[in-house]
């Protein structure tokens, strides 16, 4: 018998019946969902425990503040008879304004709030040197500086650093500025 160059040896025939294929898993059910329903229920609580317990202490510990501090900062603040501010009026502070020549002026009255039993003495007593503070701050002051938004506050933060320097540190906790008038 002569040799078949093209032989079909090891392949299957078409009269062959298949092999048997293995069912596929079932991709069904719960256990695919597992590992995201467990992050998404964990995840709230674990954000929650980390503010509580770690985020939270160590802002307070950073503010200086606990809960206790704060309740009792929010109690002395509410008890008047502690600290009663004093107001204490300065009117009528007319000055040249700068490089205008002596042809323009202003005109300011002050309130100078402060804290303490002998507030107002203190004010009485060096009223002389504040209002040459005063008017030395003013005075430095050109047109083109008063027509600045923002210089009032300016202004306030000038006063209140030199005649806190006269009165002592934290003295005079504000300055209000009920008149301000330029001719």
């Amino acid at each position: 018998m002569p040799e078949d160059r093209h032989s079909t040896a090891g392949l299957p025939s078409d009269n062959a019946a298949p092999a048997a294929v293995a069912p596929a898993p079932s991709r069904g059910g719960l256990k695919p969902w597992l590992p995201l329903i467990v992050t998404a229920l964990l995840m709230p609580v674990l954000a929650w425990g980390m503010a509580q317990f770690v985020l939270l202490p160590q802002l307070e510990k950073k503010l200086g503040a606990s809960p206790d501090s704060s309740q009792a900062a929010g109690k002395a603040k509410k008890d008047p008879k502690k600290e009663k501010t004093v107001s204490v009026a300065m009117n009528k502070l007319l000055v040249n304004v700068a490089n205008t020549m002596g042809a323009r002026f202003l005109m300011v009255s002050l309130s100078i709030v402060g804290s303490g039993a002998d507030f107002q003495a203190k004010i009485t007593e060096h009223d002389a040197q504040l209002r040459d503070v005063a008017t030395g701050v003013l005075g430095s002051k050109t047109m083109a500086d008063l027509e600045k938004p923002g210089e009032r506050n300016l202004i306030r933060s000038e006063l209140l650093s030199g005649f806190n320097s006269i009165l002592g540190d934290s003295t005079v906790q504000e300055i209000f500025i009920p008149e301000f008038a330029i001719q």
